[in-house]
């Protein structure tokens, strides 16, 4: 009599439903830029940082109409950092041909990356209903809390019905607060940490309180790292360098 080791077949299933989810998701790439802009740059005058400004925003403008990208200020929230380039495109070369243009303009001698997060978009494995908003046409909310995130090998040892019951109380807490926008990416094999999380809200005391009932789930007990969280907050490009003067 031959025993059929349930466990394993249900990680199949799932892994075989990860795949075809997969194959039928765009590529996508993410890339969290933080930049800190040299103190010399309020030595230029009033007309040299205008020029300056309007340069920098035709470029981000321009790289717009070929991927995604969203700007956010991080002024008097990190220290260091003053801003954010969100880029969310099909192909990295992209990524690296802005920073490349970015670097030739009067502004980008005045700035360097003090953070970089790179990551990609995938299925979940335990939810097939979870769309990231960074897949979606909605438009950006105020403000953004980007945080890499790294479980303990541990977690990924566990049998997958036990990941998966844990998994679900914790999407079960994100879903008591709809006002909040999830927007997950994978890294593994692209950064250092395993998940980039961005979450989305025009509320931070909501983000605050969904952050209090996480840390009460039993997921939490496998987490290595959370942190930093980078509070950003979303401004067109040329308004945060003007916030720089």
């Amino acid at each position: 009599m031959q025993i059929r080791d349930s466990s394993k077949e249900q990680v199949y299933v799932e892994n075989n439903k990860a795949k075809s989810a997969q194959s039928a998701t765009p590529a996508l790439y993410l890339n969290f830029s933080f930049y800190k802009v040299d103190s010399k740059w309020r030595w230029l005058n009033d007309l040299g940082r205008d020029e300056a400004a309007k340069e920098f925003a035709l470029l981000i403008s321009t790289a717009n109409t070929k991927m995604k990208i969203r700007t956010y200020s991080t002024v008097g929230l990190r220290k260091e950092s003053d801003f954010m380039l969100w880029m969310i495109s099909d192909t990295i070369e992209k990524m690296q041909v802005l920073t490349s243009k970015i670097y030739s303009t009067v502004f980008g001698k005045y700035i360097e990356i003090s953070d970089l997060y790179l990551s990609a978009a995938r299925p979940s494995l335990y939810s097939n209903s979870i769309m990231p908003g960074f897949m979606t046409d909605e438009k950006p909310m105020k403000y953004n809390i980007v945080y890499p995130f790294i479980k303990s090998r541990d977690w990924y040892l566990l049998p997958f019905q036990d990941r998966k019951k844990m998994m679900d109380e914790h999407i079960a807490v994100g879903r008591r607060f709809p006002q909040i926008r999830l927007n997950t990416s994978y890294s593994f094999g692209l950064s250092d940490q395993d998940f980039m999380l961005a979450f989305e809200t025009d509320n931070l005391k909501d983000f605050q309180d969904l952050i209090v009932n996480l840390r009460e789930t039993q997921i939490s007990r496998f987490v290595v790292k959370n942190t930093p969280m980078l509070v950003c907050v979303y401004r067109s490009i040329e308004d945060i360098i003007r916030s720089l003067d």
